[in-house]
């Protein structure tokens, strides 16, 4: 093969097989047929001296990676993550969860992998499990699907505004890896010339899938803290990537010190050809969790916590830079 052989086509996630945009429609037209109802990252109804919150989400083609190496031992940590902190992010304490495991056709083994994953998950959000469902449904699962919803409570004043103002200051909390969102573009990048079981370059002690399946981290730890100062609003840098950030209001939110960008995303940008403004807008790209607070609270909770810093600044505008890259 020459040098100047050009490179295969960058990879975008609607190439993949999922596109943003046409998934915010289809929610936009389902939220549209159900009504409106309080609440972003959690639905919430005021039960009157607390408010209940409840959330949903799956693990997603995650799961899928777990079948290939026959792996399922943290998709039940993934499950719990994604709900939980999409209530810590609204500033509600997750308390329980339930689990729906559809399956093909069940197996007990896997059945056991993936329960030993929620207890984990649970005891890392401080919630209980409480039961769930398995459903047979061979004309309807090709494989398995796991997804699962969690209830939490708080108080008036402990639920975040859900707006940042101007001049605010951002602090971020690391992710662990590419946590449970963009692996349809993941995937399609990194099998372009590799297997699952293939060293990862950045850490040959791994492989690939390895890698691709560090569960999600859990952020309950957060809460304390967030709740003891004036916190205005957070995001959870999940499906959209940083663009999670425009659901704490149309600002600016200009990012001047991200945390580094995780090998896996090298990876992932290096082997599909992705642009960096797709990867951003997909990816958490080493910054799992971002809050809003005044800049004295800021610099205060970031030294309660023990890997947070400040990153950033909210600002007037409709746009999120990130280090000159603006989506």
């Amino acid at each position: 093969m020459s040098d100047d052989t050009e490179p295969p086509e960058g990879l975008t996630y609607s190439e993949a097989g999922v596109d943003i945009d046409d998934s915010e429609a289809a929610t936009a037209a389902l939220v549209g047929a159900i009504g409106e109802f309080e609440g972003d990252y959690a639905g919430l109804i005021d039960i009157g001296d607390r408010y209940l919150a409840l959330a949903t989400d799956g693990v997603g083609t995650k799961l899928l990676i777990a079948e290939a190496l026959g792996d399922y031992s943290t998709v039940g940590i993934d499950c719990i993550a994604m709900n939980a902190n999409d209530l810590i992010a609204t500033g509600v304490t997750p308390v329980a969860f339930v689990d729906y495991l559809a399956v093909e056709a069940p197996d007990d083994e896997t059945a056991e992998r993936i329960g030993d994953g929620l207890a984990e998950g649970a005891e890392r959000a401080g919630l209980a499990l409480v039961g769930g469902e398995t459903a047979v449904m061979p004309e309807v699962i090709r494989g398995l699907d796991l997804a699962g919803a969690c209830v939490g409570l708080a108080t008036e004043t402990e639920l975040f505004d859900d707006k940042a103002q101007p001049g605010d200051r951002l602090v971020g909390v690391p992710a662990s890896g590419i946590h449970s969102n963009g692996l349809t573009l993941a995937r399609e990048a990194v099998t372009r010339d590799h297997a699952y079981t293939d060293p990862f370059p950045y850490d040959e002690s791994r492989t690939i899938g390895e890698v691709l399946l560090e569960p999600t981290r859990i952020y309950r730890e957060l809460l304390d803290p967030l709740h003891a100062a004036e916190t205005h609003a957070a995001a959870h840098i999940t499906g959209g990537g940083w663009t999670n950030l425009r659901r704490m209001g149309e600002y600016g939110y200009v990012i001047e010190d991200p945390f580094g960008i995780d090998p896996v995303f090298e990876f992932v940008q290096e082997e599909g050809n992705v642009s960096d403004e797709e990867m951003h807008r997909t990816f958490n790209m080493g910054t799992g969790f971002v809050a809003a607070l005044p800049a004295s609270d800021a610099e205060h909770v970031a030294g309660e916590l023990e890997d947070a810093r400040v990153i950033g600044r909210v600002e007037s505008g409709d746009s999120v830079s990130i280090r000159g890259l603006t989506l």
